[in-house]
């Protein structure tokens, strides 16, 4: 079947020509280019929309045993008997067109325009280029897995959703019905509301609806049998049964009598590899033959396919669901601004610091707080280490060579194997009092490299340590604070350009 939003469309070198209209036609700005296909009710034409330049499906209301072709392309009824009928089914095409086009679905055809012209009606729709489930059914060697139907059904099932909501049924879901675009999704064509109107009692009941997907409730409007999401659920999982079993299921009027359908659910995941049993069970409950026995519902149908999030009910009219004020998005986006410009700082801060010191401490690992720097002293020989407030500590059995060289000097905590303790309690205590001068912190910290005097600090405190350290009077022309110092002149240079 070719690309069309018709149910039923045979293949257009099986077209009836007397019927159809030559290619060429004007229809208002839409011109015929060739028919896509026929219905029971209709002919679909690829149509060109001259006052929008784009391609339209064009659908025209012909239905096949109540009216026929005439002089001028007039489509008139086939005998005075007919026209009643005909001038009813006309009035529902017209209907169907005004309860489908307020609705804007991805799963739903849209319609462009609806008009009366030429004895009958027109319905311009959107052009879905693509093929059916009942084509795509053929391709495969075998039944699609749970994840290709899944893929189907969710969005036909919200589309039926949004339906059933306004009272509005579609009462024709088959195979021909579901459209496969290029890129997989699905939509939902052709209404039959149209249908319904012509009703039982006629000739053309077979074409009034499709006996293997149509519930037993549409042949009639017998008392406790009336339609509703029921019905449609019916159809969708006869539909299901056929992509499964490649068989169309057996009418549901035979079933009323005896019915010999074969559980899905029975056979198992072993007919059908990929499906779970509690999806073929769902299908098995769409599929029953009293009304009653059904899914009432979208949401009931959703759950029992075991969806992990069920169906959110519609909210009312007007109301919109609470989201994040703009000021509040504001204010978070500039916290985390400051945030970064903080952080940012730090590391311009630090980096300028230690760029004199690079070479020396090459092996040191940046950004790891209180991991002592391998020996500095191989770059820069430290002077003694003597500290006011801190004991010498005891010389270890085993020493290391700096140690051995110098056994009667106090080891310096550089020297010391392993990570060095803190620095002793005066010299932390320095670091949380009123803040001194920077001569006071040097004559406290002693005469060591500022490398050394700050080591066992975390990341921010180390810098901060060593800033102070080198604008003290005695240590400002210490090798280290003088290389930073032109380093950060050059910086600031380079800034000023």
């Amino acid at each position: 079947m070719t690309p069309a939003a018709t149910p039923t469309l045979a293949a257009p070198a099986g077209l009836d020509d007397s019927r159809l209209l030559p290619a060429g036609t004007r229809l208002d700005e839409f011109e015929i280019l060739r028919p896509l296909g026929v219905g029971g009710f209709g002919i679909v034409y690829l149509a060109l929309d001259h006052s929008l330049l784009r391609q339209v499906a064009l659908k025209e209301f012909m239905p096949r045993e109540l009216a026929a072709r005439g002089p001028g392309g007039i489509v008139v009824p086939r005998s005075p008997r007919c026209a009643e009928q005909f001038e009813r089914s006309l009035e529902s095409f017209f209907n169907e067109a005004r309860l489908l086009a307020p609705f804007n679905h991805p799963a739903l055809v849209r319609v462009h325009r609806f008009w009366k012209a030429n004895g009958t009606a027109y319905l311009a729709m959107q052009y879905c280029p693509g093929v059916t489930l009942m084509q795509a059914r053929g391709t495969m060697r075998g039944p699609p897995d749970e994840a290709w139907l899944r893929a189907i059904v969710e969005p036909i099932l919200d589309a039926l959703e949004r339906l059933h909501r306004a009272g509005v049924f579609h009462r024709d879901i088959s195979p021909d019905n579901i459209l496969l675009l290029p890129n997989g999704r699905p939509i939902l064509l052709d209404f039959g509301s149209a249908r319904r109107v012509v009703g039982p009692g006629t000739k053309s009941l077979t074409a009034v609806l499709k006996p293997n997907f149509a519930p037993v409730e549409q042949y009639g409007d017998a008392a406790g049998m009336a339609q509703g999401p029921w019905t449609d659920l019916y159809a969708l999982g006869a539909t299901l049964h056929f992509m499964l079993t490649g068989e169309v299921p057996v009418p549901a009027v035979l079933r009323v009598v005896k019915d010999v359908r074969t559980p899905l659910a029975a056979a198992g995941g072993s007919a059908f590899p990929g499906v779970e049993t509690r999806f073929l069970a769902a299908v098995d409950w769409t599929v029953a033959v009293a009304p009653k026995d059904r899914p009432q519902s979208v949401a009931a149908l959703r759950q029992a396919l075991g969806y992990d999030q069920p169906h959110m009910p519609p909210r009312a009219a007007g109301s919109r669901a609470k989201r994040p004020g703009r000021r509040a998005l504001v204010a978070l986006g500039l916290a985390a601004f400051g945030v970064l410009a903080v952080a940012a700082w730090a590391l311009v801060a630090t980096t300028s610091m230690f760029a004199a010191t690079a070479p020396a401490q090459a092996s040191v690992p940046r950004l790891t707080p209180r991991v002592a720097p391998t020996p500095i002293a191989a770059a820069v020989p430290p002077a003694p280490a003597v500290h006011a407030t801190q004991a010498p500590a005891p010389v270890a059995p085993e020493a290391t060579p700096a140690m051995a060289a110098a056994p009667d000097a106090a080891p310096s905590p550089v020297h010391r194997p392993g990570p060095p303790k803190r620095p002793p309690f005066a010299a932390k205590s320095m670091t949380r009092a009123a803040p001194k001068s920077p001569d006071a912190e040097a004559a406290a910290l002693g005469s060591r490299s500022p490398a050394e005097a700050c080591a066992g600090r975390n990341f921010i405190a180390r810098a901060i340590c060593i800033n102070r350290y080198c604008q003290a009077t005695g240590s400002r022309l210490h090798p280290e604070c003088a290389e930073a110092r032109r380093i950060e002149e050059q910086r600031q240079r380079r800034m000023d350009r």
